[in-house]
Order: C-alpha cells, then sequence, then structure tokens
C-alpha cells in the first residue's frame, strides 16, 4: 500500500519535481555554468541595512546556459589578465581592414579564447548577423520585484518609455524599500550651462525646441524622394546594393522624437530637480561632493587655456574646474569580486572596445583607484557586457532572461556582502558597458547606478543628468590604437558625404534607397569590399566634408567617433540619440544632427551650409578629438579621462544642496 502511494505521488509530481530527487537533494545536477558566490563578514556598523534576498544561479529556476566550447587562436592582450579579439596580435596593417564595416562583427568573427584565470571556455558559432545587433522582438522579461527596491527619495526623473512619451512633470513618488533585515558585521548657480557663441544648424524645419513630435520618418511604403535622378554613378566599380523591400510593421518609429535643443532643456531640468537620495547615514566624502558642487557652479571664468577650445563645450568654465577637483579629490573603489570572462577581463580590439580599455586604464590606475572602500566617491561595477552576451547568450534563444539574472544575482552578492549601496541606494556605483544589450540588461536592477552607456538611447531608459552617453570606439589594434589618426586638410577633402555599411535596422536601406550611386557628391555605399585601385573605407573618411552616421540595429554608431578620429564634421542620422559627454560638449558646434525623416533632403541641408561654417565645423572637429583618442597610458582629457569624468561630473551634481 505504501508503495502504491509512492508511485502516485511520483506520477503527479510534486512541486518539488521528483520525490526521489527531492529527498536526495545530493543527486542534483548543477545548473551548467552557474555561480556560487560566497559571503563572508565585513567590518562595519552593525546596524547597517543590508540586503538578505540574495541568491546564486544554483538556487534559481532559470538555467544559465554556455555555449558549446570549440579551439582557437588565442587573443592577445596588451598585459596579463586582458584579452583583445581575434588576432588582437596580428593585426599590423590597417589595411587588411580598413574597408571594413565597423558594425560588421558576427559571432564567426569574433572568437575570444580567455586566459588562464578563465572559469568559462568560451566559443562562438555562426548564426549570421551578430546577436548583439539584433533587436529581438520575441523578447521578454516580466520584472520581479527588486531585491533593493526603489530609491524612496529620489526626486523627478526625465525618462522616456517605451511608447516614446517623455515625462517633464514630477513623478510619483516611488515605492517604499523592499524590507531589508540588519546583518551584523556588515560593512544656487552663477554659471549657466548654456554657450551663447557656438550658433546651431537647424535640421528640423518649422518646429521650435520645445516641439518633439517630429512624427514619422518617412511614408510607409518608403517612395520618398523618388524624383531623385535614378542614373548609376559612373566612374565607381561599386555594385548597387540589393536594398530588400520594406516588410509590413517593420521596426520603423511613428511616435514623438526628442530634439537635441529638446535633450538640452531636458538635462537642465534634470540639474535643477533630479537629485539622488539622501544618503542613508552621513560620510566624510558627501560634503567633499557638495563642495565640489558650490565650486564648480561658482567656477572662474577660463581665460587663454590653449588646451581648450571654449566653443565646442557647454561652459568651459565650470568644465575646466570640474576637471581640477576631479584630479584633485576623485577616488573609486572597485569590486574585486566576479568571476571571469564576464568581470575583470577587458576586450581591448572591435566596436565594444570602450568598456574594454577603460577597465583596463581605471584597474590600472593609482591616482584615481583607492582600496579603501570608505574613502570613495564612486563605485566600479567591473563587468564586460560584451563578455556576458559571449559567455551566457544562447543562439537564436531570443531571451536574455539568464544574462539579466547573472547581473542581479552578482549585485545581490555585493550588497550583501558590503553596506555601501544600500547608503546610496547605488547612487555612487556605476558600470560601464557598450553592448547594445546593455541598457535592457541593467534598467531593472541597476538602475539608480550611474550607467555609462553606448546605447544612449532616450527611449531605452537613458536618464538625463545621471547616465552617461559612452563614445562607442572601433579600436583596430590594440597595440597601436592612434593609427592613421587624422585626415586630409578641408581644401582636398572633394567629397560632399560618405557612408558605408551593411544594412542593420530599418534607417540604412532607406539611406541607400534614397542615395546609393545616384549623385557623385553623396558616395552612399552598402558594405565596402577591398578593390584594387580603389579608395577603401578609412580612405573616403579621410577624404570627405561630412560622414554620415546612420543609426544601425540601435541609435549608437563608431562612426560617431570615426569621423572625429579622421577630422570629418560628423552628420549623425539618429533620432533619440544622446552623443557623447552630451553634459560638457556642445555637439551643435561641431557635428550636424539630421532627422530621420529628412533623408531625401541629405543633399540640400549639407549644400546649405555656408563654406565659412563648415570650415569653422571641421576646425572644432580637430580641437574635439583629444577627447576621444584612447593612449595606453592615459593623458590629459583624453577619453578615458572624459569618460571618467562624465561619471563624477553627474554624480556630484546629482548631491542634494
Amino acid at each position: 500500500m505504501v508503495f502504491v502511494v509512492f508511485v502516485v505521488m511520483q506520477y503527479f509530481e510534486l512541486p518539488y519535481g521528483s520525490v526521489i530527487t527531492s529527498l536526495f537533494s545530493a543527486g542534483k545536477p548543477q545548473a551548467l555554468g552557474a555561480r556560487v558566490f560566497s559571503t563572508r563578514d565585513s567590518p562595519g556598523n552593525p546596524n547597517i541595512l543590508s540586503n538578505t534576498s540574495f541568491l546564486n544561479a544554483l538556487n534559481s529556476t532559470v538555467p544559465i546556459n554556455t555555449p558549446k566550447t570549440s579551439g582557437g587562436k588565442k587573443g592577445v592582450g596588451l598585459d596579463n589578465g586582458f584579452v583583445s579579439e581575434k588576432n588582437g596580435g596580428s593585426d599590423d596593417s590597417l589595411e587588411l581592414d580598413a574597408d571594413r564595416d565597423p558594425e560588421d562583427e558576427s559571432p564567426s568573427e569574433d572568437f575570444v579564447e580567455p586566459n588562464h584565470n578563465s572559469k568559462v571556455e568560451i566559443a562562438i558559432t555562426d548564426i549570421g548577423l551578430a546577436p548583439e545587433k539584433a533587436r529581438d522582438s520575441g523578447y521578454s522579461f516580466s520584472p520581479n520585484n527588486s531585491s533593493r527596491g526603489s530609491n524612496p527619495k529620489e526626486s523627478t526623473a526625465f525618462t522616456a518609455e517605451k511608447n516614446g512619451s517623455m515625462s517633464v512633470t514630477p513623478a510619483a513618488s516611488s515605492p517604499a524599500l523592499s524590507p531589508m533585515t540588519s546583518f551584523p558585521n556588515l560593512n544656487s548657480l552663477t554659471n549657466v550651462d548654456i554657450n551663447p557663441r557656438s550658433p546651431m544648424i537647424s535640421v528640423y524645419p518649422n518646429k521650435s525646441s520645445e516641439d518633439t513630435d517630429i512624427g514619422n520618418v518617412l511614408s510607409k511604403d518608403g517612395k520618398s524622394g523618388e524624383s531623385q535622378n535614378d542614373t548609376v554613378m559612373s566612374g565607381y566599380n561599386y555594385s548597387k546594393t540589393n536594398v530588400p523591400p520594406e516588410k509590413e510593421g517593420s521596426e520603423r518609429p511613428t511616435d514623438g522624437v526628442v530634439s537635441v535643443s529638446k535633450m538640452k532643456d531636458l538635462l537642465l531640468q534634470s540639474r535643477a530637480s533630479s537629485f539622488s537620495m539622501e544618503p542613508r547615514w552621513s560620510s566624510r566624502v558627501d560634503q567633499e561632493l557638495r563642495d565640489a558642487k558650490l565650486q564648480i557652479a561658482n567656477a572662474p571664468i577660463m581665460e587663454n587655456d590653449p588646451s581648450l577650445y571654449a566653443p565646442i563645450y557647454r561652459n568651459v568654465s565650470m568644465f575646466k574646474r570640474s576637471y581640477e577637483l576631479m584630479e584633485q579629490k576623485l577616488k573609486a573603489y572597485i569590486y574585486k569580486e566576479g568571476e571571469r570572462p564576464i568581470f575583470h577581463q577587458p576586450l581591448l580590439k572591435g566596436i565594444y572596445a570602450s568598456e574594454g580599455w577603460f577597465m583596463k586604464l581605471l584597474k590600472a590606475n593609482k591616482k584615481f583607484v583607492t582600496k579603501s572602500p570608505r574613502k570613495a566617491h564612486l563605485f566600479y561595477l567591473p563587468f564586460s557586457s560584451k563578455m556576458l552576451e559571449e559567455t551566457l547568450y544562447v543562439p537564436n534563444s531570443h531571451n536574455r532572461t539568464n544574462l539579466i539574472l547573472h547581473l542581479k544575482n552578482y549585485l545581490d552578492m555585493i550588497v550583501a556582502r558590503y553596506s555601501f549601496w544600500n547608503r546610496t541606494g547605488g547612487a555612487d556605483h556605476f558600470l560601464v558597458a557598450c553592448h547594445d544589450w546593455a541598457p535592457s540588461e541593467t534598467r531593472q536592477h541597476m538602475a539608480d547606478c550611474i550607467r555609462a552607456l553606448c546605447n544612449s538611447d532616450i527611449k531605452e531608459g537613458f536618464r538625463f543628468g545621471k547616465d552617461v552617453s559612452l563614445p562607442e570606439t572601433y579600436v583596430r589594434s590594440p597595440q597601436h590604437p592612434l593609427r592613421a589618426l587624422g585626415g586630409k586638410s578641408p581644401s582636398q577633402r572633394r567629397i560632399l558625404a560618405f557612408f558605408a555599411g551593411n544594412l542593420h535596422g530599418y534607417l540604412r536601406p532607406i539611406l541607400l534607397k534614397q542615395w546609393e550611386n545616384k549623385d557623385p557628391d553623396m558616395r552612399i555605399f552598402g558594405q565596402m569590399h577591398s578593390v584594387k585601385g580603389q579608395m577603401n573605407y578609412v580612405q573616403h573618411m579621410k577624404s570627405s566634408k561630412y560622414c554620415i552616421c546612420a543609426k544601425g540595429y540601435e541609435v549608437n554608431s563608431p562612426r560617431v567617433v570615426e569621423s572625429i578620429f579622421y577630422e570629418c564634421v560628423p552628420v549623425i542620422i539618429s533620432d533619440d540619440f544622446v552623443p557623447p559627454f552630451f553634459e560638457i560638449l556642445n555637439w551643435e558646434s561641431f557635428a550636424i544632427f539630421v532627422a530621420e525623416k529628412d533623408i531625401p533632403n541629405l543633399k540640400s541641408i549639407l549644400l546649405s551650409v555656408p563654406e565659412k561654417r563648415y570650415l569653422e565645423m571641421q576646425q572644432r572637429v580637430k580641437k574635439a578629438q583629444q577627447h576621444f583618442l584612447w593612449h595606453p597610458r592615459p593623458v590629459k582629457y583624453d577619453i578615458f579621462h572624459m569618460i571618467l569624468h562624465s561619471i563624477w561630473y553627474n554624480r556630484v551634481f546629482r548631491m542634494r544642496p
């Protein structure tokens, strides 16, 4: 009888799955790729609040899958512990990949083998288009209640939801923090942020700076501008790209567009009314940040600094004073926790190299990094969003739940082990992530920390005054990141505009349909192939007056920084894209922003720029160039310091008065 009851229970499988395996849990297999984080006691105040909702991947119902491994060449890095992407050490000739689309990095070309400290072997199978550049319409993730909760004292946040609506009114009060249990032994502005000397070219006809309802990009059938000459351009041996017809229900946005002028308004509003939560207990670093905020706001007028060209900045005096204070005061703590290859293992080559170079250079920096977390103004979460995808994403699964869970488990461990996140609600923590998926992977559990993101899309939750727009840099050679820097003089730039690239996203097919091989002044191509005797990709950028930076699957593109690298005036066609270092740089002074709907008018917009104005913009591009260059040993005002400064700057100005 007992045996019959036992069999019946086994048949219906009680909530624990199998009676036998639930009774003998030691026999349950561990999930592949699971991480087990062990906690340890940390010195601290026994009254410090900490999070008790800690779990690891083994306890999760969501499997963490790791792609199968295969052999391959080991990436060559600059130092032990740092890896570059495939053939990183043998890239001795720029010509080998100079004509490549900087975004054409499919997984089959991006094999990375971790070093001897790695816990997971990696191999990427050829699945066609890079998954990191594909917007997965089938992906969905139902948010659970975060164990860290929301900041109860968070002020107005200026964010855009997925439906495109922009909230600029005080948000409703945030829900209270989820219950937290005590763990013993745990650890008025005088400078206006506007530069009146920098005129702006308006490419949003008949729209005021307050009007964000730009409307549809083009007509649904994509036939705008059919009156253009359809004759194939002669004299160039480029075949016409096969542009696929637009499908019904494409991802072309139909909601309002936030213009660059409106972005400036939102930034100023955020500065005036959006602050981080009051720390749960005071620290000396809080007063240091408040003092810095006061000094920056009352910065003396800068005079005759040859290294800073005033017109390219929103307020050069405030920037200079803030940078000086950063050099004098800033201390950042880097969490040691986290296993490779996702944590502490930077990639130094490719289109996602920004996050890797920053990680490498900060970890090696003795000036800004402190080993004492109680002296830190900022706390760095040292993970690679690119390695997170390569390690855990299951190709063609259209499901990133395990990636999000992995970051949540890591953060839960940090919260349980240390007291610092709970002190500020994460406001003094930051991450640097360049992968396209980083906004969606971090906006739930890491939403309150400072996020430096390449995919700085307003409609993906980018928050002005808190988040930082991270430059997406295409590093071809980690050993020589400045190879081929510069370009021809303005008088030798005979090409009006240039673009070449794969047909990623909805916008580029529209661009090519309108302009490919139809006008000798408009060198608009699909993917370029190296042909002996013809100009390659880099040579085109060096020889063009304007370089078209058209969005791909996401709003960001490495062409923005490439244009500056080769001293070509960027023409950014990407609605709702927040350009890099937006809180510091006056982008309208050296770049042109064209609404996606105005692609048919692209040539007329460029021709309307007076020659004097073009020369002025090109000169300013050269002045801004220093802020977008990687150096093996960082130099003042370079991209490493600018990323760190923008994080510092946003932290300072989110402090309550």
